[in-house]
C-alpha cells in the first residue's frame, strides 16, 4: 500500500466532511467537496471553517504528492487564505493546488477553490508552507 493510499485510508476528517481528491501528477492536485446543509454557518452560506479545511487538505495533499516519492509525510506550518465569495448548498467546489517550491525540509504550495456551477467563480485563494519528514514518525508503514 502506497503512502498516499494510507493517507486516504486514515484521513477520517476529510471523509467526514465529504472531501475527495485526485493527484493529476506530482505537484498538481484537484480536491473536491459538494456543500451540504451540515456545512452551513448561516441559512445560505457555508462556514469559513469548511472552506479552510478543504483548502488545508488541498494545499497539504499537493505537498504530499511530491514528498511521498521520498516516503515523507507533511504537516502544515502555516497557510494564508483569502475568502473571495460565499459557497452555497449544492455548490460543487473544485480546488486546484500546485507546488510553488520544494526544498529539503519545506514545501510551498498555492491553490484556488472554484465553483463550477457559477462560471468557475473563485471562492478562495491560498498559499501554504509544509514541513516534510519521514512517514514513520507519523505512524505510517513504508
Amino acid at each position: 500500500m502506497t503512502l498516499i493510499d494510507q493517507y486516504v485510508q486514515q484521513n477520517l476528517f476529510g471523509k467526514t466532511l465529504g472531501m475527495d481528491f485526485k493527484i493529476i501528477e506530482p505537484g498538481l492536485v484537484h480536491y473536491f467537496l459538494t456543500i451540504k446543509p451540515e456545512h452551513l454557518a448561516t441559512p445560505k452560506a457555508a462556514h469559513g471553517g469548511v472552506i479552510s479545511a478543504l483548502m488545508d487538505g488541498l494545499l497539504g495533499v499537493t505537498a504530499l504528492s511530491v514528498s511521498a516519492e521520498e516516503n515523507h509525510i507533511v504537516s502544515t506550518v502555516e497557510f494564508k487564505i483569502n475568502f473571495l465569495a460565499a459557497a452555497f448548498v449544492g455548490d460543487t467546489l473544485r480546488g486546484i493546488g500546485k507546488v510553488e517550491h520544494k526544498g529539503k525540509r519545506l514545501i510551498v504550495t498555492s491553490a484556488d477553490i472554484i465553483c463550477h456551477e457559477r462560471n468557475n467563480l473563485v471562492i478562495a485563494k491560498a498559499i501554504g508552507t509544509f514541513n516534510t519528514y519521514p512517514a514513520e514518525k507519523a505512524g505510517y508503514i513504508v
